[in-house]
């Protein structure tokens, strides 16, 4: 909580170029820990962050703190029966790498081991060879081309013009759903999650223009070892307002899942 810490030392800050989110940290996996059905009442845990998003240039860190002494895994922190928890892990990982601030994964996040860390041993590459542990592997490679693709997933990770919730109070359907934009407040990506089990049908998501839309990256999909929820190819906007935007889509979200939408070219 130490103030200033990436504040220029002129202004009597300490000078340093980032600094670790670690209240962010442990208000997302005190989320990810309820059941889905509790998540409603935790729903601040996900939003309260971005209350001093940009106070400090913040690191957003899933570290080795929390997967040693004890801690079990990221995996192991998941409720529900194993599909329940590899889909929570995988949704997870896509809300951190749409959030505002840089990233920082521990060795062995994208096999989604179900045990801690082991500091004595190798990390266990034998998992990739089951579809579950390798659809993580490759969520996390394709999250990483996404990431470097789109400009507005990291080009005002500092400046509040780079992001907008679009939906922020949907405590009853745990589901946020936000934008996205780089520096010059244009080329979107939408983002949205949601945290239950339950698939939530004909949802309506605020976009900026009109035009035809398309899911770019679903952590649902059976590529990650998802339900492939069927969510459609193409999306078309209507002249509905809707979350503070002149158009609209309709579509379902998936179970336990986080999607990223584009406007098509």
């Amino acid at each position: 909580a130490f103030p200033a810490v990436t504040g220029p030392t002129a202004d009597g800050g300490l000078g340093f170029t980032h600094k670790w989110n670690m209240g962010w940290m442990h208000d997302t996996l005190a989320y990810f820990a309820q059941e889905p059905v509790h998540r409603r009442w935790h729903h601040h845990k996900l939003t309260f962050a971005m209350m001093y998003a940009y106070s400090e240039n913040f690191v957003l860190p899933l570290s080795h703190d929390e997967v040693v002494h004890g801690k079990g895994s990221l995996l192991g922190k998941m409720p529900g029966d194993r599909w329940q928890q590899l889909a929570n892990l995988r949704a997870l990982y896509a809300w951190m790498y749409a959030h505002p601030g840089k990233k920082l994964l521990f060795m062995g996040a994208e096999l989604a081991q179900p045990t801690e860390w082991a500091h004595d041993g190798q990390l266990p590459w034998h998992l990739l060879q089951f579809p579950k542990h390798g659809g993580q592997q490759r969520l996390l490679r394709d999250l990483n081309r996404l990431y470097r693709h789109e400009a507005a997933l990291y080009q005002a990770d500092y400046e509040q013009s780079g992001f907008r919730w679009l939906d922020h109070n949907d405590a009853d359907n745990s589901v946020f759903a936000w934008l996205r934009a780089d520096k010059q407040g244009a080329n979107p990506v939408m983002i949205a999650s949601n945290f239950t089990p339950v698939p939530r049908l004909a949802y309506r998501l605020g976009v900026p223009e009109a035009g035809r839309y398309a899911v770019v990256l679903n952590t649902d999909s059976e590529h990650y070892w998802g339900s492939n929820y069927d969510v459609g190819l193409t999306l078309v906007a209507e002249p509905t307002p809707w979350q503070g935007m002149a158009h609209s889509i309709v579509l379902d979200l998936p179970p336990l899942a986080t999607l990223f939408i584009k406007q098509e070219s």
